[in-house]
């Protein structure tokens, strides 16, 4: 696998063994390449994850081997790496890493991590998040550019609704991820329910392109607005995060005014770095500012006095939630239910 070599990343110097090492059979790209890729787009993923508890996603044998989330930090870990011990929904807790420095990714990158998965705290609040993450999913029959459309109808809806300013990024996928930096105030539970505000607004504006239902059999062929991604524990794989697909795209940051000319496609291991190196990171400015959240959960209450609009379903690993519908699909709530009397 070649001998091992070492990297200047930040003023730090990270040992990489098996540099030629195969990671993406499909284009070549080694393990030396995606360490290299992490450490010419180093602001940029950086300023992702700063202070934020973050899960690795682990291929030491590459992309068509065997993975796992890494969620505890790593034994060995260098003791320059920080964490930050969380809660999980179980009642488990662990302690992750929280990259401060550069040279943190590539140390990661060394142990075969492909994709960060960043929580939406700080270190020093884990409590409270401090971005509010759309997910917009496009489900069968539907593309990018459907994704793309209900984007710029979501960035209405967020400045209507408190003037809020959302940062769009592919997400490495078909989809396209909108976050919106907030207050640390609220916690996870007040974020999902503006989240479940963000998508039933959504819902009436685009009620043939967007959806928010929870059961994959009633989606339709629409964007699915995964509220689910507030939860506690759910993460979104970070900005310039490199996703495990054959041709190595990454989650790149977009502009406003660019997300209708791209395609995720163009974005990768290989052209990156040269877009990184002429623009800089396009979402650099994106801590700035920290947006309330009061006007959606205004929303919130609105929608449930109103319409009788209340919760909706939380993943199935999660414990049962106060004021949580039945978390049973359609269809099988029809088949065993009790037949009407005679």
């Amino acid at each position: 696998m070649g001998d091992a070599v070492e990297l200047d990343v930040g003023g730090r110097t990270v040992r990489l063994s098996s540099p030629d090492k195969v990671f993406f059979p499909e284009r070549g790209f080694t393990k030396l390449d995606v360490a290299r890729y992490y450490a010419a787009v180093a602001p940029g993923i950086l300023r992702a994850l700063r202070d934020r508890p973050t899960t690795l996603q682990r291929y030491p044998d590459g992309v068509e081997g065997e993975w796992f989330y890494q969620k505890r930090a790593p034994k060995g870990m260098p003791d320059w790496i920080p964490t930050a011990h969380i809660t999980f929904p179980s009642g488990r807790s662990a302690d992750e890493m929280c990259p401060t420095e550069e040279a943190a990714v590539v140390w990661a990158a060394q142990y075969g991590t492909v994709t960060f998965h960043p929580w939406p705290v700080r270190r020093d609040d884990v409590e409270h998040p401090d971005e509010l993450r759309i997910d917009l999913d496009p489900q069968p029959g539907t593309d990018f550019a459907d994704a793309v459309r209900a984007a710029h109808e979501l960035r209405g809806v967020l400045d209507e609704f408190g003037g809020l300013r959302g940062w769009p990024k592919t997400s490495g996928g078909r989809g396209l991820h909108v976050f919106v930096p907030i207050e640390p105030r609220w916690t996870f539970t007040q974020v999902r329910r503006a989240a479940i505000a963000v998508g039933r607004e959504m819902e009436r504006r685009m009620p043939e392109q967007v959806t928010i239902k929870w059961w994959k059999e009633e989606r339709g062929r629409r964007i699915f607005l995964d509220y689910n991604q507030t939860a506690r524990d759910r993460t979104i794989a970070s900005a310039y995060s490199v996703r495990p697909l054959p041709h190595a795209p990454v989650s790149a940051p977009l502009r406003w005014e660019e997300t209708g000319d791209v395609h995720p496609q163009d974005f990768d291991l290989a052209t990156m770095p040269a877009r990184f190196a002429e623009l800089g990171d396009v979402h650099a400015d994106m801590d700035a500012s920290a947006h309330s959240l009061e006007a959606l959960l205004d929303l919130a209450a609105k929608d449930e006095h109103d319409h009788g609009l209340g919760d909706l379903p939380y993943p199935p690993e999660y414990p049962k939630m106060p004021g949580e519908p039945k978390r049973v699909q359609p269809s099988r709530a029809k088949r065993t239910s009790p037949a009407p009397p005679e």
